[in-house]
């Protein structure tokens, strides 16, 4: 497995000095924002499909360094009821499938989105218990009128481009937020639907990441590296349910952290062992959303805990002991 980092952190930053800066850390792998709600500051999309020429001078950034693309990102919501906004965030995820096949990267990264209530909501509705019944036919509704049938095209379209690994990633507000979630989409529209997974959205549901790896063996093309706290005191009065803004840190029943700061070496050692286990062998690609932490700071502690968790080596050939 290799060390990747998405770029957002450095948005100030040219795409020069961020991979400069990259390069000396030692990072292997770079994911990219290409727009939607990670922004485009490191990714001119528009400047690319129509250059080749700028494509390749576009992919020497990186050559030049020894850096790699684990991925292109674009999460968005291409299902909301604001049509206007949904059909940006559409655009913006098809041209990144056609940039991702003119540079011969892999995996686009994105979110399945939400849809409202109905064909005239103006927000997004995402359905959280099964009671009362109005919730059920919504859920339904939801699912086999807009989820699906958007999914299906789209599966075909990433297709025709040899897009063949659209990793989603499982985010409460979505309606792709656990493994059963995913594991529904990829069982309606294909196997083309895998996850970007992050277990810092899975801390804080309660479900331990290193049993969705096991259920998800054979469906993961990418993964986000990053830590969630639990603040136990909060979380017992309040649940994990938590709308309150994440700058409020000693209200909040969770916030997201830098690897490390919201779970011990064991968890990590766990989750990267399960990953290898469920034969998946890419990057780890560190987020940093710790508004207690700058983003250098962040990120240099994440690439040290990280090294200390990860496996690096190909698996020697045969058990010499067994």
């Amino acid at each position: 497995m290799k060390i990747g980092v998405f770029t957002p952190l450095f948005f100030e930053l040219s795409t020069e000095e961020v991979l400069d800066k990259l390069a000396e850390l030692g990072i292997e792998m770079v994911e990219i924002g290409t727009g939607n709600y990670p922004g485009n500051a490191h990714c001119d999309i528009d400047e690319l499909l129509a250059s080749e020429k700028k494509v390749k001078e576009y992919q020497s950034k990186f050559s030049e360094r020894n850096l790699e693309i684990s991925g292109l990102s674009c999460q968005g919501n291409p299902l909301h009821p604001n049509a206007g906004f949904a059909k940006s965030n559409h655009v913006t995820w098809r041209k990144t499938v056609q940039l991702a096949e003119k540079m011969g990267i892999a995996v686009v990264n994105c979110f399945s989105g939400c849809p409202g209530d109905s064909d005239n909501a103006k927000y997004p509705n995402w359905i959280t218990c099964a009671w009362p019944q109005d919730f059920r036919e919504l859920l339904d509704w939801q699912w086999n009128k807009k989820i699906i049938p958007y999914w299906k095209e789209e599966v075909k379209f990433a297709n025709t481009h040899g897009m063949t690994k659209i990793a989603l990633e499982m985010h409460p507000g979505m309606a792709v937020y656990n493994p059963g979630t995913l594991l529904r989409l990829r069982e309606a529209v294909g196997e083309s639907i895998g996850a970007n997974f992050d277990p810092s959205h899975l801390f804080w549901q309660g479900i331990d990441p290193a049993v969705a790896i096991r259920k998800l063996a054979g469906a993961i093309y990418h993964f986000h590296a990053k830590d969630t706290y639990i603040d136990s005191i909060n979380c017992a009065e309040n649940g994990v349910l938590d709308t309150k803004h994440y700058g409020e840190v000693a209200e909040r029943s969770w916030i997201f952290r830098t690897v490390g700061y919201g779970s011990d070496h064991k968890t990590w050692k766990d989750i990267v062992s399960t990953l290898r286990c469920a034969g998946y062998d890419y990057v780890l690609s560190i987020e940093h959303e710790d508004v207690l932490a700058s983003p250098d700071e962040g990120l240099r502690k994440a690439i040290t805990f990280i090294r200390e968790v990860l496996f690096t080596e190909d698996l020697p050939g045969g058990m010499w002991w067994a």
